[in-house]
């Protein structure tokens, strides 16, 4: 399976902060935004990732991740010149996605709770369906939302941005699509506001029965960072976990050493890189603790 971090847009909602940057070099905490979705795709079993961004951003991205060898990886990188929509990632990565499944996260998301990698990583096994994650939350209308039939509980439908809510399950930024999602995307029209909709696609694969929508209970965390508010709750939420546990959220590295995919002398050569840290200070401790 391929996967796609979406990493472009205005960020509009964090001005002045995104006004020259992307809101996914803004830091949660300790770490650039983009370490945190790149860590679920990498939970997920999958390292061989497209980044898309604007134009303006993406040397920004390819300055700070490389070719991806730093975190055993292989990253490659396209530009999305406007933001028309999310469904349109799969048509700036027909060639990168070729043939695969592929999965899909937004770089301003982030997610956390026990269970979620065997989550993803049983998504990753239905290359012939879809899944997404859906999640409760108190302004439904920002979202599109599930909406499920009062008699069996299945869902009917994906609506988006309803002004009248059918539920408050809001289908959050991670998506695990067959290969068939480029030919899906392709043939979908632009909606109202001029956009390629995930909700479309979601919706097309929900009318062949082929979407699996799991329900993220109690014991998850899911955090969009795209306004102040927001990314300071993410900020707030890594800290008190990381200086709770004493373990680092979305540390790339010490994923990469896990799945075997880094070798360690490598990860040794970028803890001395990243200095006298606590980032770097953890990385050095993982790599002794994963060599015993």
């Amino acid at each position: 399976m391929k996967g796609i971090v979406l990493a472009g847009g205005s960020g509009t909602r964090l001005y002045p902060l995104t006004q020259v940057v992307s809101k996914q070099i803004l830091p949660i905490f300790d770490k650039p935004m983009i370490y945190y979705p790149l860590s679920i795709l990498m939970r997920a079993g999958i390292c061989d990732i497209l980044v898309i961004s604007t134009p303006r951003d993406l040397p920004l991205f390819q300055a700070l991740l490389g070719d991806g060898g730093d975190f055993g990886l292989s990253l490659s990188y396209a530009e999305q010149a406007q933001p028309n929509g999310l469904a349109e990632a799969f048509l700036l990565g027909r060639d990168f996605i070729g043939g695969d499944s592929v999965a899909m996260i937004l770089g301003d998301n982030l997610y956390f709770g026990d269970g979620l990698t065997q989550l993803c990583q049983a998504a990753t096994a239905r290359s012939d369906s879809a899944t997404v994650f859906a999640y409760q939350v108190e302004d439904p209308q920002r979202y599109g939302v599930v909406q499920f039939d009062p008699r069996t509980g299945q869902p009917v439908q994906i609506v988006e941005k309803p002004e009248f809510p059918p539920s408050d399950w809001a289908v959050t930024g991670l998506y695990f699509y067959s290969n068939e999602v480029v030919r899906i995307a392709a043939a979908i029209t632009p909606s109202e506001r001029g956009e390629l909709e995930i909700t479309a696609v979601n919706n097309a694969y929900l009318e062949r029965n082929l979407l699996e929508i799991v329900q993220l209970g109690r014991g998850y965390a899911w955090l969009d960072t795209g306004t102040p508010e927001s990314l300071h709750d993410a900020a707030s939420f890594v800290r008190t976990i990381e200086h709770r546990q004493g373990v680092q959220i979305a540390c790339l590295e010490e994923i990469g050493l896990e799945m075997g995919w880094l070798d360690p002398e490598r990860a040794r050569a970028r803890a001395a890189i990243l200095g006298n840290t606590r980032y770097a200070t953890y990385l050095q401790r993982r790599i002794r603790d994963l060599a015993s």
